[in-house]
């Protein structure tokens, strides 16, 4: 009975639930909607992503090696990233799951794994860049999306990072219309794109590397997703929120120092603090 107790505790872990959600949307992706998206580098990706936290869990002396976390990156990698490369791939998970073990600020890693791999291959070569366009924008593909998103996020308790983020880039991209003229047509067609839902469910929302309290986590999507329109809208750069949550990802720690909370436990998410695991990443 006490072993049957502990797996059904496992199962509260909603590492669970990304994963899956993220299995299928990359399985759809590839048999669906054609993502181009390399077995070679998929593959890459999931067993350097694995091999690089086994590294780093013997680095920080942890009780045991969980690959949860790595893989959910290495899902989100394949579905974001595109390189012919397959040293690029390897590099991209490498850095990623690096960045974990060592940016980090009290207790807590400081950037996105995904997010700062995506990042830095963009700023450090032309041969590897983020896929956007090959989602499609076709209504229901959103709703699908933001409804499996959604679940993730009800089971990590995180909610309100999302949600704030989308109501209010939603609310730029609109006012922008309206100030220009545009058909409504345009701000909806920009807000039903799979890779920004990705974003916005799977990358922005990680409990990982958002503030500890809920307002700070509003602030937050609301710092994001400011930076993110003014470098997609303003200067005309691609791939704003993904550049928008690494420029914003240090003012994390200040916002965890003025509205405190609790740290977040994958395996509990409304446990205290106090009653952390040491050391689990």
């Amino acid at each position: 009975m006490k072993a049957i107790s502990r797996q059904l505790d496992r199962l509260k872990d909603p590492r669970y639930y990304q994963i899956g959600v993220l299995t299928s949307l990359v399985c759809f992706g590839v048999g669906a909607l054609d993502f181009g998206i390399h077995w070679q580098n998929a593959l890459t990706i999931v067993a350097t992503a694995l091999a690089v936290q086994f590294l780093g869990t013997l680095y920080a002396q942890l009780p045991r090696f969980d690959p949860l976390s790595p893989l959910i990156t290495a899902l989100s990698l394949t579905l974001l990233l595109r390189t012919d490369e397959v040293a690029l791939a390897a590099a991209a998970a490498a850095i990623a799951i690096g960045s974990k073990f060592l940016v980090r600020f009290r207790g807590k890693h400081v950037f996105n794994p995904a997010n700062m791999a995506l990042v830095t291959l963009m700023l450090a070569t032309d041969q590897a860049w983020v896929s956007s366009g090959q989602w499609g924008s076709a209504a229901i593909g959103a709703f699908t999306l933001a409804c499996l998103g959604f679940l993730v996020l009800t089971r990590a308790r995180r909610a309100e990072t999302t949600i704030a983020f989308l109501l209010i880039y939603a609310s730029l991209l609109f006012g922008r219309a309206a100030w220009l003229g545009d058909p409504l047509a345009i701000p909806l067609h920009q807000m039903q794109n799979g890779a920004l839902l990705i974003f916005a469910f799977f990358m922005i929302s990680d409990p990982k590397t958002t503030p500890n309290s809920a307002a700070g986590r509003v602030l937050f999507a609301a710092v994001v997703a400011t930076i993110a329109f003014v470098i997609q809208f303003i200067y005309y750069e691609p791939n704003g929120p993904i550049l928008a949550l690494i420029v914003s990802a240090p003012t994390v720690p200040l916002i965890d120092m003025l509205m405190r909370g609790r740290i977040y436990q994958w395996a509990r998410p409304d446990a205290r603090a106090e009653n952390q695991i040491k050391g689990v990443y």
